[in-house]
C-alpha cells in the first residue's frame, strides 16, 4: 500500500509492481505511475498528447 499524491487515499499495489506501470487511485482515479518499487514511489502519470497522424 502506498499513498496516490492526488488526493492522499491509500492505494494497493500488486506484487509484481514494476517501475513504469501505470496504476488508478481507486478513490479519485487518477492515473499513477510507478517511479520505485522497494519502496513504493508514486507519481501522476504524465498526459499523453493525441498526435492525430500528424
Amino acid at each position: 500500500m502506498t499513498e496516490c499524491v492526488e488526493c492522499g487515499a491509500e492505494v494497493s499495489l500488486p506484487d509484481s509492481l514494476e517501475v513504469g506501470e501505470i496504476v488508478d487511485c481507486p478513490t479519485c482515479g487518477a492515473e499513477l505511475e510507478v517511479i520505485d518499487v522497494e519502496p513504493p514511489v508514486l507519481e501522476s502519470a504524465p498526459e499523453l498528447e493525441e498526435d492525430w497522424g500528424e
